[in-house]
């Protein structure tokens, strides 16, 4: 057998039919959920303008500094989406959603592209889902987010997950934040990464997140952000961990966790499973109240999550819990001859119309082997049809999971499939 002249992408991957039924499954919990949450959905096109992820996301992340696939066409520069918050963020501003009324309760699954080393569980495409709560600053707003990615692992059947929880403060908390790290960190500066050391002036929260092996002899003893909180930030965060505590959510703090965009504030949330080898982190999110105004509208406090779908996938094999199935079918028509493949073709619509599933073999297989085709689908009816039925106006209904069968006009056989 030759080989196919083309292959996917480096970093990207075909979903193909045993599958895609699994992701199809997911994406129903996950709409499941919202629904119950009455969260509305939203989408994004895959495609904005470089400059709303550079000042949402922030220029010295990893994502922005080399992670983006970007091009331009005449004077416009555009990516590929690596995350949902900031294009979500653009639509809130650009539709004025804020004029609906109240916060804004939104949700979204689909692609984003990032140009990493792929791995498992990480590709250059690879999908998220995630939500959005736009327009307060309620402590309230948090902890349902963090319910809602919480119960969609619920209905998954996960259980080995632990929810990490920190503050990252607002602008004046960080400043002094920053002032200490500069001060913790100015004796090492030359011992650490180059890309901490870029980071040093403008942003040295972000050194805390590095995966640099020089950096980490440095990171155990580095001040902590939770130190340098003023009251508001104080004493939100105390309302989320009491709120999740009354809510029956257990969480660990972890005063080292700051995510990896610039524009999180205040909460800091992280969903994390050791059935996912090193790369643990499963989603998470936290809060953003400066995102919206940074990219042109109105002040608008907001919180959100994105969880990684290949991530939960592998979670989920990782424990033997099974998602999705393969989609089996309702009714196979059997046919011997072409006048019983053109009575097929005109009946297939009426079985439909029942709710039931149905196909024929549209490739001339012998009777034998369209049985045959029909136990591989797990088909569990079939009707069969040759010059003998079509003159009788009788056709053999088969149950072939029962293995029995008889023969009936059309009508009572639509008549039995309406209520199977």
């Amino acid at each position: 057998m030759s080989s196919s002249k083309f292959q996917t992408l480096h970093g990207m991957v075909d979903i193909l039919p045993g599958e895609s039924e699994k992701w199809n499954w997911l994406e129903s919990v996950i709409r499941e959920t919202a629904r119950e949450f009455h969260f509305s959905e939203i989408r994004t096109p895959v495609m904005e303008p470089t400059e709303l992820i550079a000042r949402g996301v922030g220029q010295l992340t990893d994502i922005v500094s080399k992670e983006m696939f970007g091009f331009s066409r005449g004077e416009t520069n555009y990516v590929l989406r690596p995350e949902g918050t900031a294009p979500v963020a653009r639509a809130y501003v650009q539709h004025r959603l804020d004029q609906r009324g109240g916060a804004q309760k939104l949700f979204y699954i689909g692609p984003m592209f990032r140009a990493e080393r792929p791995q498992k569980g990480r590709q250059r495409q690879f999908h998220q889902f995630g939500a959005e709560l736009m327009g307060t600053d309620s402590p309230l707003a948090d902890v349902e987010v963090i319910r809602f990615m919480m119960r969609v692992y619920e209905k998954i059947g996960l259980a080995n997950i632990t929810l990490m929880l920190n503050s990252v403060g607002d602008p004046e908390s960080r400043a002094a934040y920053k002032t200490a790290l500069q001060a913790y960190f100015r004796p090492h500066l030359s011992k650490l990464s180059e890309v901490s050391q870029t980071r040093f002036e403008q942003n040295p929260m972000r050194i805390l997140d590095s995966k640099e092996a020089e950096d980490q002899p440095y990171l155990a003893d580095a001040p902590l952000i939770t130190d340098y909180l003023n009251g508001h930030c104080r004493e939100h965060f105390a309302q989320v961990k009491s709120l999740l505590t009354n809510e029956g959510i257990s969480f660990t703090e972890n005063p080292r966790l700051v995510r990896g965009l610039d524009y999180y504030t205040k909460t800091a949330f992280e969903l994390v499973s050791p059935d996912v080898g090193s790369q643990d982190a499963l989603g998470g999110g936290g809060r953003y109240d400066l995102l919206v105004e940074e990219i042109g509208g109105a002040p608008t406090p907001a919180v959100g999550f994105a969880c990684g779908m290949e991530r939960l996938m592998l979670a989920c094999e990782a424990l033997g819990i099974q998602i999705g199935s393969d989609v089996a079918l309702d009714v196979y028509l059997v046919c011997r001859g072409t006048e019983a493949q053109r009575w097929a073709m005109h009946a297939m619509p009426a079985i439909r119309k029942t709710g039931q599933s149905c196909t024929m073999d549209f490739s001339g297989k012998s009777i034998k082997a369209q049985l045959k085709d029909a136990n591989r689908q797990q088909t569990r009816f079939a009707v069969i049809v040759g010059e003998q039925e079509l003159a009788d106006q009788k056709f053999t209904f088969r149950d072939m999971h029962q293995s029995t069968e008889e023969a009936l006009p059309f009508e009572e056989i639509l008549s039995q499939l309406a209520t199977a």
